[in-house]
């Protein structure tokens, strides 16, 4: 047999294991409201190649491709368990019975390793939550589909409404085809019918009703049968506590807005300050995606080195508040046409760091350059650290942290030599450490970091959302913080 057959029989023997892991990780979603992850992906409605993919990933991170030899045995091992709600990673658990020399089988590390979600220690299924998204641009057409791909077990998030101005003849219809087809994220995966006379959208079996207002005073929520609601806001229109208490009408619990908030209302980043939102906060903010981009590896740095001042550039992906052509616009150069030229412009996300990160004492100043692409965006974060080190402690440090850390979710990391911004187009991490672009000398150290602004953010504020609405499951293995 030649190299080539060796090969190809051994794609076939791991594509019919992915292909049995499928149903497996299907049931515990569905059944226990269980997430399976792979080094913090998600395994659920992925398809035998992704999957494959997913395990292969990790070579670039861990040095040696992880394979579903390896991992099936650790989901058999689970679907055995009395789980409770949670998330589960195999790839950490995976590497983690690497470590252990105790001379544990699988099912007994496996039992161990997530105790915390069997038996008496078992979170409750709790009812499914409502949400209603305010607008229906770019954000929150990738966040309905994000929440609609999260409904699985029927036990998370429910997206019940969506509230827009009316657009006049079949406006329902032209925002189904918005939603069914993305010219830069692709096909919606599912099926999407439209009840025009019950001015519905259905997704994959989520009836979405469609309500039409100018104002937020306009609409009661519990007409549509909503209660107890937490309301995106993706308008941006009300950024300060005043004008987003607007929306806090019956069927409204919280309101969660997709854009920096000003005064006191709480900038949240997930994985570093979501948990200092009170209880009883009803109002906050995910901040920008540039914020949510340069927060997480500013914190990690921090963490590690201490950041005595900072700077980030911004090579920034045009967006709808630009122009086509030169036209006239309320700022200095964001008239000219966005997909002509390079536009100098400023950005908010230094000043918003010390609402996510208020410890953080060091000066991080900002700027950004719009450029023409539609999505994917760069952050160059050039600081200053209070010690010297090395490009080689930096680099091993940073992907240790998108691995095992409890910024894996935010922080990721590429050795691609090849890397440009299209490659991170669906990208479900905050922030993209570029291995390869990375650059220290003494305690200079100037990070590049690839961010999709428009779904990673989405999946920043839908993990903020599931955080405040009490369905965030715990992940297993835990780690340390």
């Amino acid at each position: 047999m030649t190299v080539n057959d060796d090969s190809f029989t051994n794609w076939k023997i791991r594509e019919e294991i992915a292909e049995s892991m499928i149903p497996l990780i299907g049931k515990l979603h569905r059944e226990r409201d269980v997430t399976v992850l792979l080094h913090s992906r998600s395994l659920v409605n992925k398809s035998v190649v992704s999957i494959l993919k997913t395990h292969r990933f990790a070579r670039q991170i861990d040095g040696a491709e992880l394979s579903v030899t390896e991992t099936m045995p650790f989901l058999q091992a689970l679907t055995a368990l009395d789980l409770g709600p949670s998330q589960i990673d195999l790839g950490m658990l995976a590497t983690a019975y690497k470590a252990d020399d105790r001379g544990l089988g699988v099912a007994e590390f496996t039992a161990e390793a997530v105790a915390g979600a069997t038996g008496g220690n078992k979170i409750e299924r709790r009812e499914p939550r409502d949400v209603v998204l305010y607008g229906f641009g770019r954000i929150g057409r990738l966040v309905a589909r994000l929440l609609i791909e999260k409904a699985g077990s029927g036990n998370g998030l429910r997206l019940r409404a969506i509230v827009v101005r009316g657009g006049g003849a079949q406006d329902i219809v032209k925002r189904a085809s918005l939603l069914r087809r993305d010219s830069i994220h692709g096909q919606f995966q599912g099926t999407i019918t439209v009840d025009e006379a019950d001015s519905t959208i259905v997704a994959n079996g989520n009836a979405i009703k469609v309500i039409y207002a100018d104002d937020p005073s306009h609409v009661d929520y519990t007409e549509y049968g909503i209660r107890d609601a937490i309301l995106i806001d993706n308008t941006g229109k009300w950024r300060d506590r005043e004008g987003l208490s607007k929306h806090l009408r019956p069927g409204i619990d919280k309101v969660v807005l997709t854009a920096p908030g000003k005064g006191d209302v709480p900038n949240i980043v997930h994985g570093v300050n979501h948990d200092t939102v009170k209880p009883d906060e009803r109002i906050l903010s995910c901040a920008s995606c540039t914020t949510n981009a340069i927060v997480p590896p500013l914190k990690a740095m921090d963490d590690e080195y201490g950041v005595l001042r900072g700077h980030v550039e911004t090579v920034h992906s045009f967006t709808n508040d630009q122009n086509l052509l030169d036209n006239y616009h309320k700022a200095e150069r964001r008239g000219r046409s966005a997909p002509l030229n390079m536009v100098i412009t400023e950005t908010g996300a230094a000043s918003a760091v010390a609402k996510a990160l208020p410890d953080l004492k060091a000066k991080i100043s900002g700027s950004s350059i719009r450029v023409p692409v539609p999505d994917v965006s760069i952050a160059i974060l050039n600081l200053q650290l209070s010690r010297e080190t090395t490009r080689e402690e930096v680099h091993d440090y940073l992907r240790e942290v998108s691995l095992t850390s409890p910024l894996r979710r935010q922080i990721d990391f590429t050795t691609a030599p090849d890397a440009v911004s299209s490659d991170f187009i669906g990208s479900r991490h905050a922030s993209i450490v570029d291995a390869g672009a990375l650059k220290v000398d003494g305690d200079n150290a100037i990070l590049y970091l690839w961010y999709d602004n428009e779904f990673g953010y989405s999946c920043q504020v839908v993990r903020v959302v599931q955080h405040v609405s009490g369905v965030e499951y715990p992940t297993f293995p835990a780690t340390a913080v």
